[in-house]
Formats: structure tokens, C-alpha cells, sequence
């Protein structure tokens, strides 16, 4: 199949070996209740497997909402999927699942959700800095009303937190966002974290723009996490969003899902161009 017949939100693209794995979220009924993941496979980004599934939810008992946002990074000769799903307090979670391929079956690997347990989180993304990982993720609108991005130290063998969550920014925060009446909300998801050919740090996020999902961007000029950043103009405010990016013989691309509307969501991939202090389609 062709990457636009493929029905998923949330994509994200593991290269390994010559093989490209997409992983995303089920698109039927928003993700809610559909018992896991699937990954798709390609050796050339434009012919697809049929859909594989790689984890089933309802075994561990992660069935009882949402199945959102897997991605999967290799750490230390394993494969890690961080996905969201809703906790035993009803509050939506990152996980980490753990397989020894890419294929999967992936396997619990978290006791719980690594996010904390009081807050409703999701799309949790791994970041490694200087050979220590975080994780970064959104505490959601839903539950404060104006989303945040934040981050926090992993374990070694990413299985648990090993510090407090730090706040970034809220999605009210970035000066093109138009500021709403009190108690309208700001969406914060999808972040993804990218270095570029000059050494600054970039961070994916996405929000809702005059009613269009849109992908923006955050860049932290000395390279570090930890640093000071600055708010970039969108890359994307025409009703995409949720992307990250990957290498391609040689390319950097850029991989989202278009449009935003439940069932309507198809997997997008474009080239990018590192201009050595920021990325711009091309």
C-alpha cells in the first residue's frame, strides 16, 4: 500500500538496516479502545506492508481508553515504545514497552506511566543529552486548561522517572498564538526533538491555530535542553501536525499526518533542508 492509504495519526519512522518501520496511532474512533499498535515496513518510503500488529493493549490491561502516539527509539541494543494510554485514576499517561526488534511483540517495560501519576499527560518522546535520557512530554490542556511542554530525567534503563518534571513553555506562550477569553484552551502535543548541523536543539510541538492543527517549532540556540529557547514561526499551520523526523539516504525528512479529522487522517512525508541552525521544507 501507499503511505496515503494508510489510515493512522501520530506516525513515526524508525530507520534500521535499510528497512523504514512506521508506527501510529489506530485512527478509528480517535484511538480510543482499539487494542494496540501496528508497524508497517518499506524499503523505499513508497510502497508500505499490509499492517502488523506489535502490541495488543487489552493483554496488559491497557485497553480501558486510549492507545495514542507509539514511538519507538533504539536504546542500548533494545527497542523502546513510549505510548500513551489511560492510567487505573482515569488520567492519560506516557509508558514504556520494550521489545528486542523492531517488530515487536513489545512488552511493558515501566511500571506504570513514567509521567507523573496526578497529572494528565501524553505524547512522551525520548531525548538523550550528553548520554543521559529524558523525556519530554505534554501535560494536557484537558487538565490545566493552558497545555505545557515538560521534561524529566529517565532511569538508565528508561523504566521510571529519576527526577521532577521541569516546565518549558504553555502553548499560550508563543507571541503568533491569539489569546483567548479565560477558560478557552491551548493544546500542547506531538513534541519531538531534533540537533541540527549547527548544533542548535530544535523541538516539534503542535497546537491549534485559527481552528487548523499546525506544527511549530522551539529552538534552544546553545543546544541544550536546559538552555534558553526561542519560539520559531510555524513550519506547518494548514491542518498538519504530530511530525518528527528521520534520515533517508542522505535526506532529512519530515513525516505527519494530514488532515486532522478522524477518519480522514493519512500519513504525510516531506524533505527538509538542515540550514545549519533550523530546518525549512523545501
Amino acid at each position: 500500500m501507499r503511505a496515503k492509504e494508510i489510515n493512522i495519526r501520530d506516525p513515526f519512522i524508525l530507520v534500521e538496516d535499510g528497512t523504514y518501520y512506521l508506527y501510529g496511532t489506530r485512527a478509528a474512533s480517535f484511538g480510543r479502545h482499539v487494542g494496540g499498535f501496528d508497524v508497517y515496513t518499506s524499503t523505499d518510503l513508497a510502497v508500505w506492508s499490509d499492517p502488523t500488529p506489535c502490541f495488543t493493549s487489552a493483554d496488559y490491561g491497557l485497553n480501558t481508553e486510549v492507545n495514542w502516539a507509539p514511538e519507538v527509539h533504539k536504546w542500548r541494543g533494545a527497542y523502546y515504545m513510549f505510548a500513551t494510554f489511560t492510567k487505573e485514576n482515569g488520567l492519560r499517561g506516557t509508558y514504556v514497552l520494550k521489545a528486542d526488534r523492531p517488530m515487536g511483540p513489545f512488552r511493558p517495560h515501566s511500571d506504570g506511566a513514567v509521567t507523573p501519576f496526578e497529572w494528565e499527560c501524553l505524547d512522551g518522546t525520548l531525548y538523550v543529552e550528553d548520554g543521559k535520557p529524558y523525556l519530554v512530554f505534554c501535560h494536557e490542556h484537558t487538565q490545566i486548561i493552558d497545555g505545557t511542554i515538560c521534561y524529566l530525567p529517565l532511569s538508565d534503563d528508561l523504566s521510571a522517572a529519576a527526577g521532577e518534571p521541569v516546565l518549558l513553555f504553555h502553548g499560550s506562550d508563543p507571541s503568533y498564538v491569539k489569546k483567548r477569553p479565560d477558560g478557552r484552551h491551548y493544546v500542547t502535543d506531538g513534541p519531538f526533538l531534533y540537533k541540527t548541523t549547527g548544533g542548535a536543539l530544535l523541538m516539534l510541538w503542535s497546537t491549534i491555530l485559527n481552528g487548523q492543527y499546525a506544527e511549530c517549532l522551539v529552538r534552544f540556540p546553545d543546544g541544550s535542553i536546559t538552555g534558553a529557547f526561542e519560539h520559531l514561526p510555524p513550519l506547518i499551520d494548514s491542518d498538519g501536525g504530530h511530525g518528527m523526523l528521520f534520515s533517508a539516504n542522505g535526506l532529512l525528512l519530515f513525516t505527519y499526518h494530514t488532515p486532522n479529522s478522524s477518519g480522514d487522517e493519512r500519513v504525510a512525508i516531506v524533505p527538509v533542508e538542515d540550514t545549519g541552525d533550523c530546518i525549512q521544507l523545501m
